[in-house]
Formats: structure tokens, sequence, C-alpha cells
């Protein structure tokens, strides 16, 4: 059981993974000055943006750059950025740039913190065009894994995916895992577990992340009270290619995901079946998003 004592300190980072985000950056960071009272350290884990908004911010002192060079995926670059924090920080803030945080959220996660000295990760309640999104899911089981991946696009309301969303409980609570899009960290969970796996280029990264927590002893708390707005997407919605393409990804991560807690031989023919399974799927979503 890991030990609650042993943070590395009491200092707080802010890590965000940008890819030309464009005016998000600005308005995130716009809103850091209400959600905590504390001054943390922005880091800019930049995945090769070419419009130019990270260096503004930047330039302007508004938060340190850290270039990739390439386009790393969302989990490394956050990696990346975490290593380099001076020891003192004990908290992490990671978050996508598309994200404007509510008055104090950042400081209603770490007060959260204190109440549960196991936690690990701390998530906000996250809205999207004014309704709130299922931020705080169980770890997908092989049963609702798949009851949800057939069904959840003909038959929202079947009872594998009310399951394993968890919609409709706002109360403070522990969860499998919490969307990665925004979530706090405690580095020393963080650097028990070795962060996220940058296997996962896009997508289950969080999931992978939420549950490795959990398998180490710490707890992924769900906190209500800390609010975002998360006001991205759009673009990819309007991408048609870029969202086929993020559709393929997703699925292979989900594959991936599952893979790796059914490994060896005695597996393989489950792994054959949730491949082609999910391959299906795949493609007929493409299909559809065309």
């Amino acid at each position: 059981m890991p030990s609650p004592t042993s943070t590395s300190g009491d200092g707080l980072a802010v890590v965000v993974v940008t890819y030309s985000p464009g005016d998000s950056l600005p308005a995130f960071l716009d809103s850091l000055a209400g959600a905590t009272t504390r001054r943390p350290t922005v880091v800019l884990a930049d995945n090769g943006s070419v419009d130019g908004a990270p260096e503004a911010a930047a330039a302007a002192g508004r938060a340190q750059l850290l270039p990739m060079g390439e386009n790393l995926g969302y989990g490394a670059a956050a990696n990346r950025a975490v290593a380099g924090l001076p020891p003192d920080v004990g908290w992490v803030l990671v978050s996508n740039p598309d994200i404007v945080l509510g008055p104090e959220a950042l400081d209603r996660l770490l007060a959260a913190a204190d109440r549960w000295p196991r936690g690990g990760a701390f998530g906000p309640l996250i809205r999207t065009d004014d309704e709130v999104y299922p931020s705080a899911r169980l770890v997908p089981s092989l049963g609702r894994g798949v009851g949800h991946a057939v069904f959840g696009t003909v038959w929202p309301a079947n009872p594998w995916t009310r399951s394993y969303r968890q919609e409709g409980s706002v109360a403070e609570r522990t969860a499998g895992w919490l969307s990665g899009s925004c979530v706090l960290l405690r580095r020393e969970a963080w650097e028990s577990v070795d962060g996220f796996d940058p296997r996962f280029f896009m997508y289950f990264e969080d999931v992978d992340l939420g549950d490795r927590l959990g398998r180490a002893g710490w707890l992924n708390v769900y906190v209500p009270d800390a609010e975002v707005v998360h006001t991205g997407g759009h673009a990819t919605e309007a991408d048609v290619p870029t969202s086929a393409r993020m559709l393929r990804e997703h699925h292979r991560s989900a594959y991936r995901f599952l893979a790796d807690r059914y490994r060896g031989r005695r597996w393989a023919p489950l792994r054959g079946v949730l491949r082609a399974a999910l391959g299906v799927r795949a493609r007929w979503s493409t299909r559809h998003a065309a």
C-alpha cells in the first residue's frame, strides 16, 4: 500500500499538452488565475504546433515552452514535461488546452486531496455544451467493454454502457478512471506507475493510467464541486478525414488496453476475437463518419 506521507513536496505545476491550440490556450491560461490562489509553474508540452500560440504564450511570460520536436502523443508529451519538473512539485494538473477552469476548481481538487490521503488522481466535473460529461467511469471489464462497444452507438441506454459510464452519479466518489483531459495527479502516485503508457498515442491512456493506479493501491477520486468546461472537439468533428483517423486510433487503443490485460497463450483466441470485432466496429464507425 502506498504511503500518503511521502510526496515530493507541496508545489503545484500545470502541464498543458498542446498541438496548434489556437485561441483555446489563452482562454485556459486566463481561467487559471481564478481557479487557484497558488502561483503554479505552467509548462506547455508542445507536440509540434504550427499556429504560434504556444510560442506567443511563452513570449508573454505566461508559461514555459517545452517543444517535443514532433507529435509524440498526449501521454508521452505529458510524461516528458512532468519528468522535468523540480522535485518540490508534488501536484501536477495535466490538461488539454481547450479547457476553461471554473472558479476555485483547482483549489477544490487540492482540498479533496486532504480528504482522500490515498487519492492518486482527482478529476473535476466536466461540462460540454451545457451537459455533464461522464468523466469518472468504471474500468471497462471484458463484459462491460464488449457490451458498450457493441451496443453503445445503436442502443445508448443499454445496461453495459450505463454501468460503464456511471452517468447520473455526481457525488464525490472513487472511480475506475478519470478523464485525462483535466486531471490533478499526486506526483508520488504518478511516479509509482511511471505515468502514462506512451504506447497509447491518443485515447485510453487515461483509462490505462487509472487502472494501473488502482492496481498499485491508489484511488481515482471524482470531485464534482470542482467544475471545468471542455470547449474543444468542434474542429475535429467538422473534419471528416481527421475524424475517421481518430475513430480508427480509438479502436486500436481499445484493443491494446484489453490485450494488455489478457496476455499469454491461454488468452490468444480471445485476443483474436477482440481484434476482429473491434476491426469490424472501426470500419462501421468510419463509414458512418464519412
